[in-house]
């Protein structure tokens, strides 16, 4: 197993550095000036020279990539130019929001998801199932944004229920039962369309292994249904469900930057659309990086699982 997760971090590896190198590339074909962003109304072209030559940003983009790449190696993601703060700092900051809201929103679609794959594999063609193939068809086709957008007119603003932005009360507040009346509105918005796939793809897997002659020998046997279910069928299908929940682990960091904006959450989802607004460069590069790397290390943690469900795949 030792070996397996030290085969799977090295080839890793590359996929993070050609990744530096696409972002890098993206973030330098956009318009505009970092220089003048920052300068504002203070942007005369003697100012705007000297801050690119402060910045380093009057080096070729091999030069800047070389540098940027060689302070990566130590650690250093470099320091925003926005914040004048170091970037490590403000990106895992600003994560461990963000790592909150898509591990909440990762077990909600999870637990849902398995559930309703279950039940619509074992009622299938029945009223439960056409019930929940429905529900999962409307969940995967509605624009996350909109959902949000909804939601908070319904339960923040009629009902006033849950609270229509951030992360904690500005006044009082603080502890977890705050948090978790701020979590759940963005929580169920960006689970929705991942437990939509998670439902329909355990729904597939179980009535294929449904469909098994053990399965049927199971039953044969005398077992109960819940047994059969639950211990032999559930337990196979899972090995194929696995990845598919580490690919949504994935989905759902990604899909936290527009939730983000939507609830004004405060992770590094809504701290990209800021620095990118600004053209904070190393801030973007820093925050994409970062989230790139928690989507490798999810698809690894999702693989190790599905070996360990069924060693026949070491």
């Amino acid at each position: 197993m030792a070996s397996y997760i030290a085969k799977r971090l090295l080839a890793a590896i590359p996929v993070l550095f050609g990744l530096t190198i696409i972002v890098f590339l993206i973030m330098a074909m956009i318009p505009g000036d970092p220089a003048t962003a920052i300068l504002g109304s203070y942007a005369t072209p003697e100012n705007v020279a000297k801050l690119n030559r402060d910045l380093g940003l009057d080096k070729t983009l091999f030069e800047q990539y070389v540098i940027w790449i060689g302070n990566l190696f130590q650690g250093d993601l470099g320091r925003s130019y926005t914040l004048n703060r170091p970037v490590l700092d403000e990106v895992m900051e600003r994560f461990s929001a963000t790592l909150i809201l898509a591990g909440t929103s990762l077990i909600l679609c999870s637990i849902f998801g398995l559930l309703a794959g279950i039940v619509s594999a074992v009622r299938q063609y029945g009223w439960a199932d056409k019930i929940i193939t429905l529900l999962v068809l409307i969940g995967i086709s509605t624009p996350s944004f909109w959902l949000g957008l909804l939601l908070i007119l319904v339960f923040a603003v009629n009902l006033r229920l849950f609270p229509a932005s951030g992360m904690y009360a500005i006044y009082g507040g603080g502890d977890l039962p705050d948090l978790i009346h701020h979590l759940t509105l963005p929580a169920l918005t960006l689970s929705v369309v991942a437990t939509g796939v998670i439902a329909r793809l355990t729904r597939t897997a179980m009535l294929e292994v449904l469909r098994q002659d053990y399965i049927r020998t199971a039953r044969a046997k005398g077992l109960s249904e819940r047994k059969v279910i639950y211990k032999h069928a559930f337990k196979s299908a899972l090995v194929g469900v696995v990845p598919v929940i580490g690919i949504q682990a994935g989905f759902v960091i990604g899909g936290a930057v527009y939730i983000e904006t939507v609830f004004q959450w405060p992770g590094i989802g809504s701290m990209l659309v800021t620095a990118i607004s600004t053209r904070d460069l190393l801030l973007v590069q820093g925050g994409v990086l970062v989230v790139a790397a928690a989507y490798v290390l999810f698809n690894l943690l999702a693989d190790v699982v599905q070996t360990i469900l069924d060693p026949r795949l070491r």
